[in-house]
Parts: structure tokens; C-alpha cells; sequence
């Protein structure tokens, strides 16, 4: 680059106005090689195309990069927008001023640069080699190079590719899009090279197959399988992202499959893959049958009949869950059959789970274990559309009351309370003042049982 367009001063560029008009100049959608995203009207890209420009204007080199391209150019709308740059991280801040960036990867040669009226940015990353893995995550030490460089580095060719969203077109230094026409998973270079750099990339490679529908290449997956065992150098708190990810997606039950087959789900839930083939594949429908649903339902039906709550909260605490996360597993995995007969059991050992916070995911994941459980289903749906003073009337006694009456706290107090409200559940007591008198028998009875005989 010419270095006095390098050192050309930005500073007028610095509370320049982002371009809130349509984008006239040759935007993305309108390239046969880059159908348009439906729905694509996020600023997020808006900001993106005018970071580039700003870019520009000041002398830089500058491109969209990754999976804002990988998506457009499979129709489908970016979930975010990233921007690589020959600029250096000190020029990228100058160009759109300290107040308006942050570095948060300045050694890596990335700045956010926050959106305009928002509290949201785009990464703006300075062209790099990555060098010096050591372990098995992050690179040592970089280099900031130029744009093949910067390709090259990258984990896929899928993701490898950049666009110029003011010539239109897509920057392709390591064949994603042929790999993106062929639907294949390739790594960049040799994969067993890209896998050690960051074993982190086992897992993409797998959420990437499954979501988009790809295969992975032969040798890509031949190293996948042969580095499985590797995966256990990757810090929980990634794996568990990756994986909340795979769960959610659409093709969250391609990507059990591929963890399964590749060796990955034996590294990182053996419990899960020691169980018998067609254990494993039911489980597998089961997660299928889901729509759209949230992790811990998701998870849920994966572990549905493989493993216990004890086992589904070693795991979760293994993975660094949240402990809302591992709760709400766990009581999914501990119920999931209890609703199987809903319309056939006493309403009083029903109601607590149709009242409980996770009531909806519990019926979910009854209908993806048996579809065929219409009746149940049909009840328990019709319940929870109960006014909450119906589906869940306040209890006519607490303890307060009890104690209240002159009763002496015990451990038989829980079980009194307990019978109670079972009974006010299944309408054999409807007034406070019957529920007191079957407490006072309760307790009565309780002592009887417990008083000493005479000789």
C-alpha cells in the first residue's frame, strides 16, 4: 500500500454520520453469485457496508469476512457481520475515534467499533497470521499480514471467504465457494494441522455440517475422527457454547449423529455413548421431534431414558452449566414419562407439574417420547390453559395454620401439609375449616402410631 495513503490523516472521518439511506451501490443481494438474504433490513449490515467505506476513504484495504458471507451467499440472513482490514488496530480507532471503538483483542488485531445510537458493535479485525499454538486454542503470536494471509489462516474454506460490498464482489482465496456449491465441510490446508492449532474447530466443523446440511471431506473427517480424543484440552465453558448451539439449531439431530460416529460423543458424554446402538438412535427421534426448542429441553430429550438426574447433573457440572440450566434438565429428566398417563392418574400428582415453571417443556418433551400418548397430551394442554387460580388454587392450610391450631411442629407436619393439599387437588376438601379437621385426625393418628404400648 502506498504509505501516504496509509498515514493519511482520518481524523474528518471521526463523528462522521453512518448512512441511514438504502444502499445504492451494488448491494450484496443483487450479485448472481450472492442471492439476497430474506428479510435482510438489519443495520447490523448497514453499519458494516459503511465501516468498509470508511475504511476505504482513509486508504485501507477492507472486506465483510466469514459467516456474514458464508450466509449470504446461501440466502440466508447474517446473524452478525465481521470486517477485516489492512488498517492496524491504532488506524482503525483514528479513523472512527477512541470514543466510538474498544479494543477487545488489540494483540490479535481486533476493535469493536460500536454502531451509532446503539450499545452494539462490529469486530474489525487487522489482516493476520496466526503462529506459535500452544495450546490448542489460541495462537501464540500473530502476524498482521495481508488478505490471503488472513484467508488462510481460518478454520474452513466455507468461512474463509471475504465480499466487497462496494465492487460487489466475493474475495475467494481458498475455494469456499466451489465448497459452498459441492455442500462440503473442508478445512483450509492440511486439517490435522488446523485441528491442533484449535481443537475447538472438532466441534464447528461438526455444528457446521449439521446446521447447513453439508458433509465434511473425506480427509477433513478422517482427521476429526483420528484427533477426537483431543477434544478434552478445550476448556467446558467451549464446549458447552458449541454445544448449546448444535442443540438448538435445525439440524440439531444430524449433529448427534455426527458426534456420535466421529468419536467426539464417547470423549464428552461416554456415559451417553456406551449405551446400546438403538438406544442411542431413539434418542436421537426423540431430539428430532422438537420444535425450535431452548438447551436444557433439547438436552433433555437426548438424555430422556439413557441417563438418570444423578448422572444428567454430574455431566452438566462437567460442562460448567449454569445452575438454572443443570435444574431444569435434570427435573425434565426425572418427570419424563410422569405425563405419559396424565389423563388417567389423580389430578394431585399431576397438578405440581403442570404448575411447575417448566410445565411447557415437560409437555414437549412428552410428546416427542410418545406421539402417541394423544389423550394425555390433549389433557395436560387443556389444563394449562386453566386460569391460574384454577390450575393452581392457594393451599387452605400452611403450616402457619397448624401451628396456629395448636399443634406441636414435628416431622410429620411436611406429610400433614402434604395429604392436605393432595385432597383440597382431588376436591375431597373444599373449606379451611375441613382441612383442619383432617389435619387434627392426621396428627392424631400420627401420635397414636407413635405412642408407646402398655404391658
Amino acid at each position: 500500500m502506498d504509505e501516504s495513503k496509509r498515514h493519511r490523516d482520518p481524523s474528518a472521518f471521526d463523528d462522521a454520520p453512518i448512512d441511514e439511506s438504502p444502499i445504492d451501490a451494488a448491494p450484496i443481494g443483487n450479485s448472481p453469485r450472492c442471492p439476497p438474504a430474506k428479510g435482510d433490513s438489519d443495520s447490523a449490515r448497514r453499519t458494516a457496508d459503511w465501516i468498509v467505506r470508511e475504511l476505504r476513504r482513509c486508504g485501507f484495504e477492507a472486506y465483510w469476512a466469514g459467516g456474514c458471507v458464508r450466509d449470504q451467499l446461501l440466502g440466508r440472513t447474517p446473524k452478525d457481520y465481521d470486517v477485516v482490514t489492512s488498517a492496524r488496530p491504532d488506524e482503525i480507532r483514528r479513523v472512527f475515534g477512541v470514543g466510538r471503538t474498544k479494543p477487545i483483542g488489540a494483540a490479535f488485531g481486533v476493535i469493536a467499533v460500536y454502531r451509532p445510537r446503539t450499545r452494539s458493535y462490529i469486530e474489525v479485525a487487522t489482516f493476520r497470521s496466526d503462529f506459535d499454538y500452544t495450546d490448542g486454542r489460541h495462537p501464540g503470536r500473530v502476524e498482521f499480514g495481508d488478505a490471503r494471509a488472513d484467508a488462510e489462516r481460518r478454520d474452513f474454506t466455507i468461512n474463509g471467504l471475504f465480499f466487497d460490498p462496494i465492487e460487489n464482489r466475493v474475495i475467494d482465496f481458498v475455494g469456499g465457494q466451489d465448497d459452498l456449491a459441492a455442500r462440503v465441510i473442508r478445512a483450509i490446508g492440511d486439517p490435522r494441522q488446523r485441528f491442533t492449532e484449535d481443537k475447538l474447530r472438532l466441534l464447528r466443523a461438526i455444528r457446521f455440517a449439521a446446521d447447513l446440511g453439508f458433509e465434511i471431506e473425506a480427509d477433513t473427517w478422517r482427521a476429526l475422527r483420528a484427533m477426537a480424543p483431543e477434544i478434552c484440552v478445550v476448556s467446558a465453558e467451549r464446549i458447552a457454547g458449541e454445544l448449546r448451539r448444535m442443540l438448538t439449531e435445525q439440524g440439531r439431530a444430524g449433529a448427534i449423529e455426527l458426534l456420535d460416529a466421529s468419536g467426539l460423543a464417547a470423549q464428552l458424554m461416554p456415559r451417553w455413548a456406551a449405551a446400546p446402538g438403538n438406544a442411542r438412535a431413539a434418542a436421537v427421534q426423540t431430539l428430532a421431534r422438537l420444535e425450535q426448542p431452548e438447551f436444557e429441553l433439547a438436552l433433555a430429550a437426548l438424555f430422556a431414558g439413557l441417563l438418570g438426574p444423578k448422572e444428567t447433573a454430574s455431566l452438566g457440572r462437567r460442562w460448567k452449566l449454569s445452575n438454572k440450566e443443570i435444574e431444569r434438565t435434570v427435573w425434565l429428566v426425572e418427570h419424563c414419562r410422569d405425563l405419559i398417563d396424565a389423563d388417567r392418574r389423580p389430578w394431585s400428582q399431576v397438578q405440581p407439574l403442570l404448575a411447575a415453571e417448566g410445565a411447557d417443556d415437560l409437555i414437549a418433551l412428552t410428546a416427542a417420547l410418545a406421539p402417541a400418548a394423544e389423550a394425555a397430551l390433549g389433557f395436560c394442554r387443556a389444563r394449562r390453559r386453566l386460569p391460574e387460580a384454577e390450575l393452581n388454587p392457594p393451599p387452605l392450610l400452611t403450616g402457619n395454620d397448624l401451628i396456629a391450631a395448636g399443634m406441636k411442629p414435628g416431622p410429620r407436619f411436611a406429610e400433614i401439609i402434604a395429604v392436605i393439599r393432595a385432597e383440597q387437588l382431588d376436591r375431597r376438601l373444599h373449606t379451611r375449616e375441613a382441612a383442619l379437621q383432617r389435619a387434627q385426625r392426621l396428627a392424631e393418628e400420627a401420635a397414636d402410631t407413635n405412642r408407646p404400648e402398655t404391658v
